[in-house]
C-alpha cells in the first residue's frame, strides 16, 4: 500500500510525488473508503440513561446470587438433590420415608418456597447487571465520540498536508 520511492534525474520531484503518494495512503486508511463516499461521520448521542449501581450489601447480595445460581453448577446441585429426594421417598423403606409417594407435598413446598426467594433475587442482579452493561456502553461510546473527533482532526491535517505538497509539486515543476 505505501507508494514505492522513485529514483530518477530530479529527486525533489520524486521525494514530493512520494511524499504525496504517502498521505494519500494516509487518508485512505484514516477515513475508510465509506468515509470518503459519505463525507464526514457524523454520530449521533442515544437516548441517555442514568444507570449509576449503589454498591448496598443487598445488591451485593442479589448480584452474588444471581451469579451462583445462573451456574452449572447450582443446577447440578438442584438436580442432584431433586433425584435423591424422589427415589428416596419412592424406594426407601416404608418407616424411614419423609414425604410420601405420589404427592411428595413437602419437596413440592421446599421446591416453591426455593423459586419464591429466587426468582426475584435473579431479577433484581439481572437489572442490575444490565444498568452496569448500559454504563458501560455508554462509556464505550463517550470513547468513541472521541476518537472519531480524533480521526476527523487527523483527517483535516493529512488533507492540509497533502494540499501543501500537492502545490509544493506544482510549484516545482513549473520552474
Amino acid at each position: 500500500m505505501i507508494p514505492e520511492r522513485r529514483t530518477g534525474r530530479d529527486e525533489s520531484d520524486n521525494e514530493t510525488a512520494w511524499g504525496i503518494g504517502m498521505v494519500k495512503t494516509l487518508l485512505k486508511a484514516v477515513t475508510g473508503a465509506e468515509a470518503e463516499k459519505n463525507g464526514q461521520v457524523e454520530a449521533k448521542m442515544p437516548m441517555e440513561v442514568e444507570t449509576k449501581v449503589a454498591p448496598t450489601p443487598l445488591n451485593r447480595l442479589a448480584l452474588w446470587i444471581t451469579k451462583r445460581v445462573g451456574s452449572m453448577g447450582f443446577f447440578v446441585v438442584i438436580f442432584s438433590w431433586t433425584v435423591i429426594w424422589l427415589f428416596w421417598n419412592m424406594f426407601a423403606p416404608k418407616e424411614m420415608r419423609f414425604d410420601p409417594f405420589p404427592g411428595f407435598v413437602l419437596w413440592l413446598f421446599i421446591s416453591n418456597m426455593i423459586q419464591l426467594f429466587l426468582m426475584p433475587l435473579i431479577m433484581i442482579g439481572q437489572n442490575l447487571q444490565g444498568s452496569v452493561a448500559e454504563q458501560r456502553a455508554k462509556n464505550d461510546y463517550k470513547v468513541n465520540l472521541r476518537a472519531e473527533k480524533e480521526i476527523q482532526e487527523v483527517r483535516a491535517q493529512l488533507a492540509e498536508i497533502l494540499a501543501r505538497l500537492e502545490e509544493m509539486q506544482g510549484t516545482g515543476n513549473r520552474e
